[in-house]
Formats: C-alpha cells, structure tokens, sequence
C-alpha cells in the first residue's frame, strides 16, 4: 500500500547501563527529529552513529524512517492528536546478526492502534516518544484536510418471527420443511 504523505525522520536510540545480572544495558527510544532529505534512509548498524553521552548512557541516531500517513487512518492519528503529548510511536526488535547492533528500530508511526499491534506480540519494545512541534503541525494539517467522520449505526437485527423456520436448528433428526 502506498502511503498519501510521506516525511524522512531520524529516530534516537539510548543505552543505559543497568543494574541487572542478566542484561547490562537497558534501551528505548529516546527522540524522533526529522531529517534532512540528503540523509537518505538507512538499514544498517553502520548507520548508528553516537550523538550525545553521560556517565552511564549513550544516545545513537540509530536509523531514518519514512513516516507514512494513510487518509484511511486518520481516525488513529486523530486519537493521537487528542492526547496531552501526541507521540511517534516506535518499535524495536531484537538484533539478529552478529554485526547488529542489540537492538534495531523498525517502524516509526504516529498511529497507536498500529502501534499496539507490535505491542502486544511482546516480541517487540514500543515506546512513544513526544512529536515535535514541525511534525505535529504536519499530521494535524493532514488529518484537517483528510478525515472523515463516519457517524455510528447500529446494526438491527431480524426479528424471531420474521425469520423462515427452517433457519433455527430444530433438533437431530428434524428435517427441513
């Protein structure tokens, strides 16, 4: 599926050290800024590069995104928007070469309910980090001129006596009439 409006982000990745006898680093995304359109999006663990460090932490620009937005879920990014700090949303899976870093992103999205999906598998880190303010106004302007609100109908049923009667099971051995 292609998307309706694209924007190239650079997602910031920390490690911190921790105190734990099994994992010595903890990580979780940390920032999302957008990205200079001669950045390129990138795959590899070449890509990630140190950008600032403290005592026991280090944040990595770790890879570029496109951020994807599609008319049909603007009903997401609206739920978004209507939280107290909207958020990009990003979800990271486990390293699988030896060359990868522990950890790789590998979605960027400013729709929660796409988000919850890797959520919930448990397999992934998810984590939201705040939008800023030049996204923000991006995202809102697309879901100005793209949403559409679709009213609630509930469904009627029939009811039992308009219904033939063979249609409701009558028993083992019953035979249609």
């Amino acid at each position: 599926m292609t998307a309706d409006a694209e924007m190239l982000v650079g997602v910031v990745i920390e490690r911190r050290k921790i105190d734990n006898p099994w994992q010595e680093y903890a990580w979780r995304p940390a920032a999302v800024f957008v990205a200079p359109p001669h950045m390129g999006s990138g795959a590899t663990s070449e890509a990630w590069r140190v950008l600032r460090s403290g005592e026991d932490w280090v944040h990595y620009h770790a890879r570029n995104f496109s951020l994807e937005l599609f008319k049909g879920e603007t009903d997401g990014y609206q739920e978004n928007l209507s939280q107290d700090v909207p958020s990009i949303f990003v979800a990271l899976q486990p390293g699988e070469d030896a060359e990868d870093m522990e950890v790789e992103p590998f979605l960027a999205t400013v729709c929660p309910y796409e988000a919850m999906e890797y959520f919930e598998s448990g397999d992934e880190i998810v984590e939201g980090v705040p939008m800023p303010d030049d996204i923000l106004a991006w995202v809102r302007a697309f879901v100005d001129e793209h949403h559409v609100d679709t009213p609630f109908k509930k469904r009627k049923n029939k009811r039992f006596e308009d219904r033939p009667q063979w249609s409701r099971p009558r028993g083992r051995f019953s035979e249609r009439p």
